[in-house]
């Protein structure tokens, strides 16, 4: 796919309107409520086939809907006794507000170490609001299975953990909260790959770990000036490893023959599904499913790419699309959704849905952006002392060749 990148030099080139590109602060904003309203509108009907929800909901969900089995949503699932729906965030947004603490806390590049020494204990150690539990609680008794993983590996387990990951259910679990770390790495794809794998070392293996990567790339690519979906793709196809560049790939040279995502529902399913060990039903895995491979993908980031394309890096055209596409939407959605907000800064994400989720939700979703913004600026402050202390140790390393060397 060929980048269509088009600057605002270009823009005023060819007669068009050049809208100011948002700041730091407004896409680091504008990313995170991104990420916790996609996630709120995704939470419902997640699991579900996109005929379910049509069916459920009379038609294809618009906005915030309530809870699935309605009044029963505490026993209906016994497994999984949440208030999804109502505007109420899960654990994807749980989960990335936990990672930006951790950052408020180091307050420079993160590794595997960082999430045994800081994440695991702000999990198992401080109760805070759970909007699907309606109560205080630790975070760790709302996460599930494959995020428990972390506290039993890491804190009972003592395992190394760049290591820890290895073992579990290889899913999107560690991707889904990987976009502080692109926040934090703003239009440095690379750097925020490179920082997201060994982040999720902690917590996943195979081509989970591989998406953490891609999706923390993609969040750092759409932080940069001009950045438009395809651009986005582009940074993540540059980067991304065996099956999960193929699904990518896959995904998004369908997902642009479509503007609509009632049309591309479908396509766009049968696209991924090749890459995808879940299988056709997703509450009914493969006995082959969420194993290791180099020929598979999890499904959720090539569909969050594809939905954006699909959607314009419109914030409603391409969330609802995510959300209406089920199975795990509400993951797809937080990652569309924060990908948007990055792009196109908070402006971009309805603000009667904002505030719907952060009432219905309890949670003050600027506030960790405000946090992450400084931590960011501070980073890259910390990043340009470090490259030009190497580029003088190498001047001088270069400047102490023997006469005649090459220098």
């Amino acid at each position: 796919m060929m980048s269509t990148t088009t600057t605002t030099t270009t823009m005023h080139a060819k007669g068009m309107t050049a809208h100011p590109e948002p700041s730091l602060a407004d896409r680091v904003t504008g990313c995170l409520v991104g990420a916790a309203v996609g996630d709120a509108l995704g939470g419902p009907v997640e699991g579900y086939a996109p005929e379910q929800i049509a069916e459920r909901h009379g038609g294809r969900v618009t906005g915030i809907v309530g809870p699935w089995n309605g009044d029963d949503w505490r026993t209906a699932r016994p497994i999984a006794p949440y208030h999804k729906g109502d505007g109420h965030v899960t654990d994807d947004t749980l989960m990335t507000h936990a990672l930006v603490r951790v950052y408020a806390t180091v307050r420079d590049h993160l590794d595997a170490y960082a999430v045994a020494d800081h994440l695991v204990p702000d999990l198992m150690t401080t109760p805070r609001w759970i909007p699907e539990l309606e109560a205080d609680a630790l975070p760790l008794h709302r996460i599930f299975l494959a995020e428990k993983w972390l506290v039993a590996r890491l804190h009972y387990g003592h395992v190394d953990p760049r290591e820890a990951g290895t073992g579990n259910i290889v899913n999107c679990g560690a991707a889904m909260y990987m976009a502080p770390v692109g926040l934090v790495n703003a239009a440095d794809p690379r750097g925020a790959y490179t920082e997201a794998l060994d982040i999720a070392g902690a917590h996943q293996s195979s081509y989970g770990r591989e998406a953490a990567g891609v999706f923390a790339a993609a969040v750092a690519a759409a932080c940069t000036p001009g950045a438009t979906a395809e651009s986005v793709v582009d940074a993540c196809l540059a980067l991304a490893k065996d099956g999960t560049r193929a699904a990518i790939e896959a995904v998004t040279e369908v997902a642009a023959r479509h503007r609509d995502f009632e049309t591309a529902l479908a396509p766009v399913r049968a696209a991924v599904a090749p890459f995808d060990t879940v299988g056709p039903d997703y509450r009914a895995p493969s006995l082959g499913a969420r194993r290791p491979s180099r020929l598979h993908s999890v499904e959720e980031l090539p569909v969050a790419l594809g939905m954006l394309l699909v959607g314009g890096s419109d914030y409603r055209r391409t969330v609802l699309g995510s959300v209406n596409y089920g199975r795990d939407c509400d993951s797809i959605a937080t990652m569309s959704g924060a990908l948007v907000g990055a792009l196109h800064g908070e402006a971009a994400v309805p603000g009667d849905w904002a505030r719907r989720v952060a009432e219905a939700s309890r949670l003050d979703l600027r506030a960790p952006a405000a946090a992450l913004t400084e931590v960011a600026r501070e980073v890259f402050a910390r990043d340009a002392g470090r490259r030009r202390a190497h580029e003088a140790a190498f001047a001088a390393l270069t400047a102490a060749a023997p006469a005649g060397a090459e220098r």
